[in-house]
């Protein structure tokens, strides 16, 4: 008897890197908004809100938790002048 012949299947070729993968999907930080402030006369809020300037130098990710403490630090502010 003799052996059935097996076909070999022909070599898969490489897969070339996908395009998109190599590709920068954020170039750059945002450039700052150049947004002016104006004081509030209350120097407590204004020292709050100027804490916001310094988002200029902190990537994107690192927004949220200042953004969250001057919300938290403005609710104390307002709560303790209705006291």
């Amino acid at each position: 008897m003799s052996e059935p012949s097996v076909e070999q299947a022909p070599p898969v070729p490489e897969a070339e890197p996908c395009a998109a993968s190599s590709a920068v999907l954020w170039e750059a930080e945002p450039e700052p908004l150049g947004v002016p402030h104006r004081p509030t006369g209350h120097a407590d809020v204004d020292a709050t809100v100027a804490r916001l300037a310094a988002l200029d130098g902190v990537p994107t990710t690192g927004h949220a938790a200042v953004y969250e403490d001057v919300h938290r630090s403005l609710t104390t502010i307002l709560t303790s002048l209705d006291e």
